[in-house]
């Protein structure tokens, strides 16, 4: 559908999670070089190229592999919407959602299908959220339960950290 957006192919496209290695590096890279991605990531640092999106990927992959869980690439028909999904971090698994900023209204959705996921595992019984301060709309997390816990610190900058449980 050339020249369609993502919300215009959202009703006729099923919603698909795949892996990161399905989605073209220079996507990922040109996703991740927007400027206004920075704004609400604090760990985003430095300019993303193609090799750098493959070392992301390959980062990636190494969690499914050592946790048989990880983070999916967002599609719907062949459009690439952005990234997300479960990292394990010490006993808890952490979701984060990562979508182009022409998708951002395709969050919920993904969030929704990611948390029935999570609902259905055994290993998830429940996930935690990690916001930068800069976040100003936490209703949605509200919505779905999640209940703020504190702050952490996490590589040098300070989150917001949120939980919601699964079972």
């Amino acid at each position: 559908m050339e020249g369609s957006t993502a919300r215009e192919e959202s009703n006729s496209s099923p919603l698909r999670f795949a892996r990161l290695t399905e989605v073209p590096p220079q996507e990922i890279a040109r996703h991740m070089s927007d400027p206004r991605m920075a704004q609400h990531m604090p760990l985003l640092t430095g300019a993303w190229d193609e090799a750098a999106a493959k070392d992301f990927v390959a980062a990636k992959e190494a969690c499914w592999q050592r946790d048989g869980l990880g983070h999916w690439a967002f599609l719907r028909g062949g459009t690439y919407l952005g990234w997300g999904g479960f990292q394990k971090e010490g006993d808890e698994w952490d979701f984060g959602l990562v979508l182009r900023v022409d998708c951002f209204g395709l969050g919920p959705a993904i969030a929704r299908k990611a948390l029935a996921f999570a609902r259905r595992d055994a290993r998830i019984p429940f996930v935690t959220f990690l916001l930068p301060p800069t976040r100003r709309h936490l209703r949605p997390l509200e919505r779905l339960g999640a209940v703020q816990t504190g702050e952490v610190e996490y590589d040098g900058r300070r989150f917001l950290k949120f939980r919601l449980e699964t079972g």
